[in-house]
């Protein structure tokens, strides 16, 4: 969590290969809780471990970063963070592994979407012909008949929107705030607007379901500073293509600890998200050194 880094994009690659392990980890842990666990108490308990392990981080290292002149930003950013990791364990807890992993692809092809409204952007005939297409194969994956879509899919595309929403502010704050002040935030604003909801439906845990929730909560706040991490290191060209390797690591989970297997559908549809996704937001690549 420092300044500027020289580029390495081959350890950005591998960082951001374990954060793909990582994520996968962080969702597979969470369906073995108890199925009396209010769903509140998941997110709670998701945006607490993350507050604590960045407050501890701060503390014992730079205690400045606790402060921002522009917090209303910071809160801002938080309580889309908030929406997000909703949707985001609401389409994991509903869908199986790899279809879930599939929408969050998504991202990019919303990004591009966004660019000409936010940013002024200008997409071009190839990137918009791509990002419809990438649209037609979440449908392909989906399974979707006429227009009757399965409730997590729509939180899977509702998370993928709301995170193209948090690169768009994270452009905007990443100016002027130090990534641990932003984590820090997100976690506070996360942790404070679900405690309402937790307290009012809580329910006593055993310790295998509190270990269960803190492993989660742990394990998304590393993979997100792995991703964080691999970016500070990595060019977002030469790294465009690593963060699909968490369908490879989702169908094997899914397939080796669940039991379960894609359709021909969603693979189909999932090559054809990764293909656009990544035509979408090509760049002109360097050689990866």
């Amino acid at each position: 969590m420092t300044g500027q880094s020289a580029v390495n994009n081959r350890y950005g690659a591998a960082l951001l290969l374990a954060a793909a392990g990582v994520f996968t980890a962080d969702v597979s842990v969470l369906r073995f809780l108890s199925s009396e666990v209010p769903f509140v108490q998941i997110i709670f308990f998701r945006s607490l471990c993350q507050l604590a392990i960045v407050a501890l981080w701060i503390g014992m290292t730079r205690p400045a970063l606790f402060g921002s002149h522009r917090w209303p930003m910071l809160v801002v950013r938080g309580l889309t963070s908030l929406v997000c990791w909703w949707l985001y364990y609401a389409s994991f807890q509903t869908l199986d592994l790899a279809l879930a992993t599939t929408l969050t692809f998504t991202t990019s092809l919303f990004v591009v979407s966004m660019a000409p409204f936010v940013l002024g952007e200008k997409i071009g005939p190839l990137r918009g012909l791509t990002t419809v297409l990438g649209f037609v194969g979440v449908v392909l994956a989906s399974g979707a008949t006429g227009f009757r879509v399965e409730t997590g899919v729509w939180f899977g595309l509702g998370s993928a929107f709301a995170a193209a929403v948090l690169i768009f502010q994270n452009r905007v704050l990443a100016r002027t705030e130090h990534t641990a002040t932003i984590m820090l935030w997100i976690g506070l604003v996360a942790t404070l607007g679900t405690l309402p909801g937790a307290l009012a439906g809580w329910t006593a845990l055993s310790l295998t379901d509190t270990l269960l929730l803190v492993t989660a909560g742990s394990l998304a706040t590393l993979g997100m500073l792995l991703t964080v991490e691999a970016y500070r290191f990595g060019e977002v060209s030469a790294l465009a293509t690593f963060p699909y390797a968490r369908l490879l690591f989702a169908l094997a989970a899914g397939y080796l600890i669940f039991g379960e297997v894609a359709s021909t559908r969603e693979l189909m549809g999932s090559a054809v998200i990764i293909v656009c996704g990544v035509l979408a937001n090509e760049r002109k690549r360097q050689p990866m050194p």
